[in-house]
C-alpha cells in the first residue's frame, strides 16, 4: 500500500487541513462511541484531548516543513485490491480509451492539494496522453465535513459537461481550481459567471445547478472513493496494462508520477 510519499509545502493551515481530512474520512467508515470507554471520567478526557490536539499540530508543523514519508520510494502494488467501479463512457476521461495505464483520480475542488495535483496530472497527460500511454479519469470526492461548498461545485462541473460536453467539464474544473482560494473560500455565487466565461449558456447552467439533478452522481463517486480505499484527497488508483491496481494517496510530484508510469510501461 502506498504511503503518503512527498508532501509539498503548502503552509501550516493547508497541512493541518490535510491531517484533518484523514480523521474526517475515517469517521465515514467507523462511528466511534465515547460511552464505550469505561473508567475514564470527564476530567480525564481533557488531558487526552490536549495530547491529541498537540499531536495533530506537531504533525502539521513537521509536514509543513517538508518532511517526507517514504522519501523517493515509489508506490508498490497494493495487497488490497481497491473496489473500484469500472471506467466507462460515463466517466470524464482525457486520453485514449485504449491507454496502457489509466489513472483514476478522486478529487475535491476545495482541496489545496488537489489544486496542486491537477497541474501535475495535466503535465502527465501532456507527456503521455498523445502517445496513448496514459489516460486520466476524474471522479468526485467532496469532503463535506471540512469543505461544505465542494459538493455543489462538483455538481456544477457536471452541469458544465451536460451543456458543453467533456471539453467544457475539464475547462470548468480548471476554472474553479484557478479562482478558488481553497478550503471552502470560493463564493458559490460566481459559478454562473465561470460558466459564462467558458461559453456556456448562463440561464441553462443556473437552472441545471438549481435542480440538483447531479447530486446523485456526485454521491455515487464519493461512495466509490470510500470503497476504493480513499481516506483523503487527492486519491488515485492506477490501473495497469496487466490488470493490477496501485493506489496513490496524496499530491505526488510529477517526477514521482513519471517514475511510476515509466516503471509500469516497461513491464
Amino acid at each position: 500500500m502506498v504511503n503518503a510519499g512527498h508532501v509539498p509545502f503548502l503552509g501550516f493551515r493547508d497541512t493541518l487541513c490535510a491531517l484533518l481530512q484523514f480523521t474526517q474520512i475515517k469517521n465515514m467508515d467507523e462511528q466511534t462511541n465515547e460511552k464505550k470507554i469505561t473508567g475514564i471520567g470527564n476530567n480525564a478526557l481533557i488531558p487526552l484531548a490536549i495530547v491529541g490536539a498537540s499531536i495533530i499540530i506537531a504533525g502539521a508543523i513537521i509536514l509543513s516543513n517538508g518532511f517526507s514519508w517514504g522519501g523517493n520510494t515509489l508506490p508498490e502494488d497494493s495487497a488490497r485490491v481497491p473496489e473500484l467501479k469500472p471506467v466507462t463512457a460515463r466517466d470524464h476521461r482525457v486520453g485514449s480509451p485504449d491507454a496502457e495505464i489509466v489513472i483514476v483520480e478522486f478529487s475535491d475542488l476545495e482541496c489545496p492539494f488537489c489544486k496542486t495535483f491537477q497541474e501535475t496530472m495535466k503535465r502527465v497527460i501532456q507527456e503521455y496522453g498523445d502517445a496513448g500511454s496514459v489516460a486520466w479519469v476524474y471522479r468526485h470526492f467532496p469532503l463535506d465535513s471540512i469543505h461544505t461548498k465542494a459538493r455543489k461545485e462538483a455538481e456544477a462541473t457536471e452541469c458544465a459537461a451536460e451543456l458543453g460536453g467533456q471539453l467544457a467539464f475539464w475547462e470548468f474544473t480548471d476554472k474553479i481550481f484557478s479562482v478558488t482560494p481553497s478550503n471552502d473560500n470560493l463564493d458559490l455565487a460566481i459559478l454562473p459567471d465561470l460558466a459564462e466565461d467558458i461559453g456556456l449558456n448562463r440561464t441553462a447552467f443556473e437552472e441545471c445547478l438549481a435542480s440538483g439533478k447531479y447530486a446523485a452522481r456526485v454521491a455515487d463517486d464519493l461512495a466509490d472513493a470510500v470503497a476504493a480505499g480513499a481516506r483523503g484527497t487527492p486519491y488515485s488508483v492506477i490501473l495497469t496494462k496487466d490488470g493490477k491496481t496501485i493506489p496513490v494517496s496524496g499530491a505526488e510530484s510529477f517526477d514521482t508520477m513519471k517514475s511510476l508510469i515509466e516503471r509500469e510501461l516497461k513491464k
